[in-house]
């Protein structure tokens, strides 16, 4: 039943030669079109991916940089307040002051601290100036900070025990749910070089997301900064920044390249990886986050790392769509194509389809079918012109065989007729031998007897004797000659009334 069906579709084809020719053009073209698109495509894709590299590159490079000039500002801001409040260390008050003055002349700052080791000033134990912007963007003070004694928080511990500036989180190991900040902490030393304490300013990690996040390479790409430790820094999503929860958790644990990447982030490595979320294809471009060297800034090794989050639509999206387009039109076009080749080869071809009617025609014996005088100059009209000339020259020849055959006949009728006469004439021949042969056997005869007669009277005579013996030699041969002619006479009449 399939060969059936198969057999009734290509019937058309293998009848129709402009079918056939324009399947093979159609073909033909289709695989040109098919080999360009595919090397196309493929130089595109590398092209493409090439410039998703340069972007995410340069995205990385312009976010880092960015990022680091916040810090840098930051760090100068807390640089230029330190030489005022070390001479002012033992008045409570003016560290307060000094507080605000930072957080209002940096747009960046939300806050500020200054705590003195415990007992700094004698009675009091923990001493801690805090100016900082509450929910309603209003400055407060305040002299705690967190759910716990500034003395078991980082911010402060750390650059104690380092002795040195340093970047840290604030909220790392607190219950508290605050908004996410990182604070630069500087140790102030008083007069005899000891230090006595330390002042620690809150960068916003959900104003510094805002401002990254306006840095990226496609509409719907973005940044991710992780510390050392693998947590959330920067991030779009700012209730991932709230509890510090490792990207790793955040980012689910099932996709094992993402946590390749994560952990080469961790690592300090330069490279991308694909991966996919939610159903969504990714890139993700990182690299280690190195902070610019300046003079009298502190050489503070972060340990940081930035990376672009990078949808693969948005890399090939357009190349996609582009290729789909192409590819609808190109069918449409190889099937304008077809229709147009059929159409024109249909036509070119048309002298062809009337010699072979004429072919027809003439095999069924119409010799005189006339065949039109073509107008083209190519292939087909010389051979509609040769076919003609053909058929000139066996109409020709048809017609002078015919008049051969005519003669012939007329001939033969005559070389018959003349047969017959022939025949007749020749029996009539052989009927006047038999006759007369018929009438000299009984003289001849007779003849022998009478000399036969005459030698037995006159046998004595020896010359009478020898005279007949003579006659009756010659008479027995002229008998035998006699003899023969009738018998061949009789044998010419019994074939010819066979024949009869």
């Amino acid at each position: 039943m399939t060969s059936m069906k198969l057999s009734n579709l290509t019937e058309p084809i293998n009848k129709t030669l402009s079918v056939r020719l324009s399947l093979i053009v159609v073909s033909a073209m289709a695989l040109l079109l098919m080999a360009t698109l595919g090397v196309m495509l493929h130089f595109s894709r590398k092209s493409l991916h090439e410039e998703a590299v340069s972007k995410a590159s340069m995205a990385l490079e312009a976010t880092v940089r960015h990022i680091d000039h916040i810090m840098l500002s930051v760090e100068q801001s807390s640089g230029n307040i330190y030489f005022r409040i070390a001479p002012d260390l033992d008045k409570p008050d003016r560290l307060f002051k000094y507080c605000r003055k930072i957080v209002e002349t940096n747009p960046y700052v939300i806050g500020c601290a200054i705590a003195l080791r415990p007992y700094y000033y004698k009675g009091v134990e923990h001493f801690m100036a805090y100016v900082h912007y509450d929910a309603d963007s209003t400055l407060v003070r305040s002299e705690t900070f967190g759910n716990c004694p500034y003395t078991e928080q980082g911010w402060y511990t750390v650059p104690m025990e380092l002795r040195r500036p340093k970047w840290v989180n604030p909220l790392q190991g607190m219950d508290d749910d605050m908004e996410p900040i990182f604070t630069f902490s500087l140790p102030i030393y008083d007069g005899d070089g000891t230090i006595a304490g330390v002042v620690g300013v809150d960068v916003s990690l959900n104003l510094l997301s805002k401002i990254v996040l306006s840095t990226k390479p496609s509409p719907n790409s973005y940044c991710a900064l992780l510390a050392e430790d693998g947590t959330f820094i920067v991030h779009p999503d700012s209730t991932q920044l709230l509890h510090q929860m490792p990207a790793g958790e955040i980012l689910h644990e099932e996709q094992a390249t993402m946590q390749e990447a994560i952990q080469d982030m961790v690592a300090g490595k330069t490279d991308y990886r694909p991966f996919r979320k939610d159903g969504v294809d990714y890139f993700v471009f990182y690299k280690p986050f190195q902070r610019e060297a300046l003079p009298g800034r502190a050489d503070d090794v972060l340990g940081w790392s930035a990376g672009i989050i990078y949808p693969k639509d948005d890399i090939f999206g357009d190349s996609n769509r582009l290729s789909s387009y192409v590819i609808v039109f190109a069918l449409v076009g190889l099937l304008l194509l077809f229709a147009l080749s059929c159409l024109i080869i249909h036509r070119q071809l048309k002298p062809l389809l009337l010699l072979a009617s004429s072919a027809q025609r003439i095999a069924k014996g119409n010799y005189d079918e006339m065949i039109p005088d073509s107008h083209q100059a190519d292939e087909v009209g010389q051979l509609q012109d040769t076919f003609q000339l053909m058929q000139l020259s066996l109409g020709k020849h048809v017609r002078d065989l015919e008049q051969l055959t005519a003669t012939l006949e007329e001939r033969g009728i005559g070389l018959r007729a003349a047969y017959n006469h022939a025949q007749k004439a020749d029996r009539m021949k052989t009927a006047f031998l038999h006759n007369m042969t018929n009438q000299m056997v009984a003289p001849a005869d007779a003849l022998v007897k009478d000399v036969a007669s005459l030698a037995e009277r006159d046998g004595s005579r020896q010359d009478v004797r020898e005279v007949v013996e003579d006659i009756l030699r010659n008479s027995d041969a002229i008998a035998a000659v006699l003899k023969n002619v009738i018998d061949m006479s009789e044998n010419d009449m019994g074939k010819e009334g066979d024949h009869a």
